[in-house]
């Protein structure tokens, strides 16, 4: 576990200590960084979940691969061409490349949380 310490050199329950040195930087690091393909991918997942439903794409059987698939494919639509839209949802070929990458980032992630979490011995 990491030791948690304020940037600033305050104590723990000193008044204005914030014990977030070396957390993550979610919203500076990922959201300030890229609010519009951020925004983008969000629209593509409320109108995947109006077609499958929420949070269903996580139990898709063999989602790394198929994932992948789906994210070369759109890939292979664009053709050099970042303006193509995707015919079935209307949004950016480029925005459905990045939903399937991202899916199947969060499902390898979740795989390797899974063996490391894993008691020593148990089948994988």
């Amino acid at each position: 576990m990491l030791e948690e310490y304020d940037p600033n050199g305050f104590k723990k329950g000193e008044p204005g200590a914030k014990m977030d040195s070396g957390k993550v930087p979610v919203l500076r690091g990922c959201i300030h960084y890229f609010p519009r393909a951020i925004r983008e991918i969000a629209r593509l997942s409320e109108i995947g979940a109006r077609k499958y439903s929420w949070q269903g794409w996580a139990s898709v059987p063999d989602g790394i691969n198929r994932y992948g698939d789906a994210m070369a494919r759109h890939e292979l639509q664009i053709e050099m061409d970042y303006t193509k839209i995707d015919p079935d949802t209307g949004v950016l070929e480029a925005v459905a490349v990045s939903w399937n990458s991202l899916a199947r980032l969060e499902l390898i992630l979740r795989q390797q949380e899974q063996k490391c979490q894993a008691p020593k011995g148990a089948p994988e």
